[in-house]
This record gives C-alpha cells, sequence and structure tokens, in this order.
C-alpha cells in the first residue's frame, strides 16, 4: 500500500515538472519575439534616420546649386531667330562645368495663351527658373506672374512683357534697333520719300518697340511719307504677300523697313518678281543667316543684326544666378549692328 502512494505521488510530481517546464518555454518564447520586435523597430528607426540624413544631405546638394532645372518657353520656334537662339542656350548650358544643367524647351506656337498653360505645368513639376520669350507680351505678362506668386524664379529674354519692371530682361533695345533702321533708310534716300512698314505680331513687344523706335525717328524726317504699314506676323509669304499688293497700286515705294528680316526677304522676292530690283531699298532687323547672305549678294540692302547668341548666353548665365540667389541686374541690354554690304563680310 505504501509503494501504490510512493509511486502516485513520484508519478504526481512528474507532471508537475512537466507543467511548469512547459510554462517556461512558453514564456521564453514570447521573450525571444519581443525581442526580435523590438530590435526590428530599433532597425526600422535606424533606416528611419538613415534615409532622413539622405534627404538632408540632397536637400543641403540641391540648394548649393549642383543641379537646377531651366526651362526655356519660347514664343515660335517657327521663328528662325528665336530657334537659332534657343540652340545657343540649350548648347550653352550643357557646356557649363560648375553646375548641372536640367535644360528645357517648349515652343508656344505663335500662342502667348499656351505659353501661359506651358509655364503653369512647369511650375507644377518643379522647375527652379523659367527663361521667357514672350509671343505676347499682355498674356505673357500672367505666366511670369504665376512664377513670381509661385516663388519660382523667372527672367523675359528678346522681347519684353507688357510690364517688365517685375522681372529681369536680357536682350536688344528694340526701340533703339528700329530707330536705327529707320535712320539709315531716312539717310539713303536722302531724307525723303515714300516708305511701307512691314510690322510684327500685333501686341507683341519686339514690333511694338521697333515700331516706336521707327516712329520716333520719323519725327525728324517730315518729307520721308509712310505710304503703307500692316502686320505681316513675322512670316515672309505674308511679307511677299503685302509688298505684291502694295506694289500692284502703282504708287511710287522707295523703301521698305520690315519689323524683321522674315518679312524684309518676301518682301524682296515681290519686288525682284516685279522686276524693280535697285529702285526699293529694303531692310529688316535680326539678321538671320538668310538675310546676311541676301545682303551679301548685294539683294536685300542692310540688316540690323540682334546678337541672338550673345542674348542666349547672357540669359542662362543670368539664370543660373537667380538659381543661386545672387543679385541680378533689371536689364542686360546686348547693344544692335547695322550690317550693309561695307561690313557683311565680318558677320558671316
Amino acid at each position: 500500500m505504501k509503494k501504490k502512494i510512493i509511486s502516485v505521488l513520484l508519478a504526481t510530481a512528474m507532471v508537475a515538472s512537466l507543467v511548469v517546464g512547459c510554462g517556461n518555454s512558453s514564456e521564453s518564447a514570447k521573450t525571444d519575439d519581443t525581442v526580435k520586435t523590438e530590435e526590428k523597430t530599433e532597425n526600422a528607426a535606424d533606416d528611419t534616420v538613415e534615409k532622413d540624413d539622405a534627404a538632408k544631405d540632397t536637400a543641403e546638394v540641391s540648394s548649393d546649386g549642383d543641379t537646377y532645372k531651366i526651362a526655356w518657353v519660347d514664343g515660335n520656334l517657327a521663328n528662325e531667330s528665336n530657334s537659332v537662339c534657343t540652340a545657343a542656350a540649350k548648347a550653352y548650358a550643357e557646356s557649363i562645368t560648375d553646375s548641372k544643367i536640367e535644360f528645357t524647351l517648349l515652343d508656344g506656337e505663335g500662342s502667348g495663351e499656351k505659353q501661359v498653360d506651358q509655364t503653369e505645368t512647369l511650375i507644377a513639376q518643379g522647375v527652379d527658373c523659367i527663361m521667357m520669350q514672350p509671343y505676347d507680351a499682355a498674356a505673357c505678362q500672367v505666366g511670369v506672374q504665376a512664377c513670381i506668386d509661385a516663388g519660382v524664379k523667372v527672367l523675359v529674354v528678346k522681347a519684353p512683357i507688357e510690364d517688365q519692371s517685375i522681372c529681369p530682361f536680357i536682350g536688344q533695345d528694340d526701340i533703339v534697333a528700329g530707330q536705327m533702321e529707320m535712320d539709315w533708310v531716312a539717310d539713303q534716300l536722302g531724307e525723303k520719300g515714300n516708305i511701307v512698314i512691314l510690322e510684327g505680331p500685333t501686341g507683341n513687344s519686339a514690333a511694338l518697340n521697333r515700331n516706336d523706335g521707327i516712329t520716333k525717328a520719323l519725327e525728324s524726317y517730315a518729307d520721308i511719307n509712310v505710304l503703307y504699314t500692316q502686320t505681316g506676323n513675322w512670316n515672309r509669304d505674308e511679307g511677299m504677300s503685302l509688298m505684291e499688293n502694295w506694289l500692284q497700286t502703282g504708287e511710287q515705294i522707295d523703301a521698305v523697313v520690315a519689323h524683321n528680316d522674315e518679312m524684309a526677304l518676301g518682301a524682296y522676292d515681290a519686288i525682284a518678281d516685279a522686276g524693280k530690283v535697285g529702285e526699293i531699298k529694303v531692310i529688316g532687323i535680326d539678321a538671320i543667316d538668310a538675310a546676311k547672305e541676301s545682303v551679301s549678294a548685294g539683294e536685300m540692302d542692310a540688316t540690323i543684326l540682334q546678337d541672338v547668341e550673345g542674348i542666349a548666353k547672357k540669359a542662362v548665365d543670368v539664370a543660373v544666378m537667380l538659381c543661386k540667389g545672387e543679385e541680378v541686374e533689371d536689364t542686360y541690354y546686348i547693344d544692335p549692328v547695322l550690317l550693309t554690304k561695307d561690313n557683311i563680310a565680318d558677320y558671316m
């Protein structure tokens, strides 16, 4: 009987021992899981710190100006002068070594409203600086103001906006260019005669300023009569068509004063077709390659050089300065140059 009791007691003790043992194993597993969880949390925290540090480093690099996103919003790349200018800007931006420039070029295709839409898209994309070459002075004013309101650096190239006081301008003084071509024509005509004027697009600031220069110069020449003045929209075909119409009136025309070379070349084509080469002086502005070749060949009489390559490089320089937070001037003028048969070889 005693043996049975002892056996029962021993069995009970063994069961108790197993139960206790199982309980300790469960608690140990829970403790290990907790440790692992804490380790994962600590590792995640370390990863977060590392990511924060990386983000901070990236922000520091960006603020130091190693990389800048700069966009050029052009009025109309179908215009040769604009095309040459933007190509020069892109090439120069890519040649800069002390900063990396991500250069974006957009074409407004002759629409100020489209340029405004493009500008708003660029702002949303987070560009650092926008260079606006406005097709329409008033419309593009809206785009420039949108940049300012969004805190995006902005400057205007070649043709000013309606209120140019709100941002830097890089280009030639088109009033001076207009005066220069009108003074040359007046000198060629002995300060008397009949002229026609081919204007740029209505509302375009370059056209407005060039016309202001022509008008101002005309105040000094009472014996020069303006027979016709009309827009040819910077277009060679339109310049030719207008000149054909004016020639058909039979009135004496002594000179064509065109706001740009494309229209001047069109006018010359009409003059040649009418058999009047050498009878009518023709001058334009921009000194595009076709115009320089025409002057060199003794066809067009003169053109005013708009140094678009110089303008392009200065615009990129100013854009980078703005991105770096440096002080810039309100206006950077690149002087126009009169090109005739006497000096055209130096600019070919």
